[in-house]
């Protein structure tokens, strides 16, 4: 479970940083994940302080942060 998660975290970050941000409660249909799987690798990144939250009216939104955003261009 533990690699799965990991992977799914690499999606998740390849993802915000090809698309800027994504309404948190679309996240696993938007990766084709199981909530669990989606919202545990979520916690991953968060703990790894590589992403931020803000809402948008009243839905919830996800970014990568600002250096993950500057080493997301500089690998892609």
């Amino acid at each position: 479970m533990k690699e799965k998660i990991g992977e799914v975290a690499g999606k998740i970050w390849k993802t915000l940083g090809e698309k800027g941000e994504v309404n948190l409660a679309l996240l696993p249909k938007f990766l084709k994940e199981k909530s669990e799987v989606a919202y545990q690798s979520l916690g991953w990144l968060a703990h790894e302080g590589k992403i931020i939250y803000f809402k948008k009216g009243e839905r919830n939104f996800i970014a990568l942060n600002d250096s993950e955003r500057q080493v997301f261009k500089t690998i892609h």
